[in-house]
């Protein structure tokens, strides 16, 4: 088989704010401690203008830390146990995600999420090739790695040896397909459940389900003497 995009390279990507990479120097995003000093002016400009209160922004910074690669991993498991819920995933998963877990998932104006499933002779990789798109609303933060150049920029002409470079060696019978993810658009990967984890528990199989599993850069795998 042959590696794969679900859309061509030369596409126009979508981000929702501007992308020039070969802006000038001068065009750089600010220091860390600069945009520090934005957002607290920023801040304290909404709450004083009474756009939001202080109360508000604390539940948000709450909620969005609430966000991590365990929240992802508990919804991977219950689709390898529930065929039922394994469906809605793929028909529906920002609102079949938010049902099961109580979080906030679905908003107006906020990325879609498409979930691709692995499956034999085919494995799915997640990139964001312009800057670093990601289902922070199920993941949390995403890792450096995906957001650095060479990451972005080789995962889409040589997947291989990418996933080889993190240990993952594909048979060559195996299609890769390679998600670019957009300012409208998230990917999940749902990763094939390995054999040997029949009748094991939701906590079990998700303590098997890594952040990097739901990339694409790993696949679940059954610890020696499990």
């Amino acid at each position: 088989m042959h590696d794969d995009h679900d859309h061509p390279h030369d596409h126009d990507h979508h981000h929702g704010h501007d992308h020039d990479p070969h802006a000038p120097a001068s065009d750089d995003p600010p220091a860390p401690r600069d945009s520090r000093i934005l957002e607290q002016a920023l801040r304290e400009l909404l709450i004083e203008k009474g756009v939001v209160t202080a109360e508000m922004i604390s539940r948000q910074i709450d909620n969005m830390d609430s966000r991590n690669p365990a929240l992802g991993a508990h919804i991977i498991a219950r689709a390898w146990v529930d065929p039922a819920f394994r469906a809605a995933l793929v028909a529906d998963p920002l609102h079949t995600i938010e049902k099961e877990t109580g979080k906030t998932m679905f908003v107006s104006g906020m990325p879609e999420l498409s979930v691709v499933e692995n499956g034999p002779g085919l494995h799915n990789v997640v990139v964001c090739t312009l800057c670093s798109c990601y289902p922070r609303m199920l993941l949390g933060i995403p890792p450096a790695w995906y957001k650095a150049p060479e990451y972005r920029s080789r995962v889409v002409r040589e997947p291989r040896a990418v996933l080889a470079e993190f240990g993952l060696t594909l048979d060559a019978g195996t299609e890769v397909r390679v998600h670019d993810s957009t300012a409208d658009m998230r990917y999940l990967v749902l990763p094939m459940r390995p054999a040997g984890t029949e009748g094991w528990d939701l906590p079990a199989l998700e303590a098997i389900v890594s952040r990097d599993c739901m990339i694409g850069t790993a696949v679940p795998e059954v610890p020696v003497g499990a």
